[in-house]
């Protein structure tokens, strides 16, 4: 007893009164949170298992649409228009005269003799009149401009005519359109499911503490003290179902590892972190935010 009488009367000559009093306030603040989770009881294994579920589909999603874009391109950077040349032009002067286009990353000339050359390789054609044509490589710096690439480069004089895989370039782009386009659904989905969540498991508690608020507040105590419980409880489930997500989300992370290995491309070096940042600020908000909406509609306080 006088071991404990000694450490409160340090305490209390250190540290000045209204801290003492911030102190207990929080410290009440986690208890009722504490108890508040208590009473939900084995319901707050679902609670997060669903979080879980949803953060972990979400993560998935965001995450592969890190690789998608790398692959996107590095795609991008091997995908090239071919520009044919009329006899009469000039390699080096079209060239200076496509680079002024928005869009061109970069322009390799073939000569017309360096590709009969490469042919000679693979055929014998010794003999034979050299038939091809001057030819441009016109890379661009994202498969989605090629169309305004290559009209721009038909109003070129000199030009005789232009190819791509033009096919592959619509697919390319329409895959990362369905991709992003899935992703923001996902996203919404999320937002919902998780307010609705949490929504119904602060409904639950605030109709288990019904006549202990009543008290509360006909004591004078402050709306905030009654808020804030909840709302942390809120955050919590969010937490905990943004840890827990991290496992399968680790397991995609694997698969696309493999993927960018086998491909040869490079994954993105920082999107696993963004991804994992992006995931528990909100999971948390979201909670956070249902639990504050869950107030204002059952709570009048």
């Amino acid at each position: 007893m006088n071991r404990k009488r000694i450490i409160k009367d340090t305490v209390k000559k250190h540290i000045p009164q209204r801290h003492l009093s911030s102190i207990r306030i929080m410290y009440r603040i986690c208890m009722e949170t504490i108890y508040g989770i208590k009473r939900t009881g084995l319901i707050n294994i679902a609670i997060v298992a669903a979080m879980a579920a949803i953060l972990s589909i979400f993560g998935a999603l965001f995450r592969t649409s890190f690789s998608l874009t790398s692959f996107v391109d590095k795609l991008g950077d091997a995908f090239e228009i071919s520009v044919y040349l009329k006899p009469t032009a000039e390699p080096d002067y079209i060239s200076a005269r496509l680079k002024e286009i928005d869009h061109v990353k970069k322009i390799t000339i073939i000569t017309k003799q360096q590709a009969w050359e490469e042919m000679n390789k693979d055929i014998d054609v010794s003999g034979l009149e050299n038939p091809l044509p001057d030819t441009l490589h016109v890379t661009i710096d994202d498969p989605s401009n090629i169309s305004e690439v290559c009209e721009s480069i038909k109003k070129v004089s000199g030009i005789e005519n232009i190819s791509y895989a033009q096919e592959i370039a619509k697919k390319l782009q329409t895959l990362t359109n369905v991709f992003n386009t899935v992703t923001i659904i996902v996203l919404f989905a999320v937002a919902m499911l998780t307010i609705i969540i949490i929504n119904c498991t602060i409904q639950l508690v605030i109709q288990s503490r019904k006549e202990e608020i009543e008290i509360m507040r006909l004591m004078g105590v402050s709306n905030w003290y009654i808020k804030i419980p909840l709302i942390l409880q809120g955050a919590i489930y969010g937490f905990l179902g943004a840890i827990i997500s991290l496992l399968p989300l680790n397991t995609v992370q694997n698969g696309l590892y493999k993927l960018h290995d086998f491909f040869n491309v490079p994954p993105s070096e920082f999107a696993m972190h963004i991804v994992v940042f992006c995931l528990f600020i909100m999971a948390i908000f979201f909670s956070a935010g249902g639990s504050m909406l869950s107030i204002k509609k059952h709570l009048q306080v």
